[in-house]
């Protein structure tokens, strides 16, 4: 891990893919049209992590499924993070806290490598700033039962895997139609800004 941890970390000093990474795994509604949202004022700011770490020879990261909610992220798989609180120093502390909060993970144990494309999350009007890290010991997470219905430990190689990237109708918690590419990781659907943010994350790896 120590090698890719490496090449990715100078990798993350460079332009990122950006929008048309994000774009491979857009949903649209029937007819193939973008899905349009109108949100009233600014957007609030958010940060997830992508926390890298080695476990049988291989790299994970965490995902979380959300509990059923009023509310347009009801059930997704995500990654953990959250939104922005006036305590925090930056985003990356966002992202650590919450982190720390939804599943446990020990923000000392964390070393932050860089940072993905900021993310435009228009159901929930958030602009999200993915952060990457790692960690080189293998966490024990402990889910906030509030938060996280179930922790989901995904493979780096399950997330390349191109058989792994397919294509489905979903129903959203409001009752919308959408025809969604995602990513099968462990039986969960992963799609919408998850997958969207993932995907640039994947267009790095695959450069490395």
């Amino acid at each position: 891990m120590k090698d890719l941890i490496g090449r990715l970390q100078q990798r993350l000093q460079h332009p990122l893919p950006g929008t048309p990474a994000h774009e491979k795994m857009l949903p649209t509604v029937p007819g193939g049209n973008r899905v349009q949202f109108k949100n009233n004022g600014e957007p609030r700011k958010g940060a997830v992590l992508i926390l890298l770490y080695e476990d049988d020879g291989k790299i994970h990261f965490p995902l979380i499924q959300r509990p059923l909610y009023e509310g347009v992220h009801s059930g997704q798989i995500a990654l953990p993070g959250g939104r922005y609180e006036e305590d925090d120093t930056d985003l990356i502390a966002t992202a650590l806290r919450e982190a720390n909060e939804e599943v446990g993970v020990l923000v000392n144990d964390v070393s932050v490598i860089g940072q993905l494309s900021e993310f435009m999350v228009s159901a929930s009007n958030h602009l999200v700033l993915p952060v990457i890290g790692y960690t080189t010991n293998k966490p024990l997470f402990i889910p906030d039962p509030r938060e996280v219905d179930e922790v989901v430990t995904a493979t780096l190689e399950e997330l390349l895997d191109t058989g792994r990237l397919k294509e489905k109708e979903i129903v959203t918690a409001h009752g919308y139609r959408l025809r969604s590419p995602y990513y099968d990781i462990q039986g969960k659907v992963v799609w919408g800004a998850t997958a969207m943010m993932l995907s640039e994350f994947v267009d790095l790896i695959r450069e490395l």
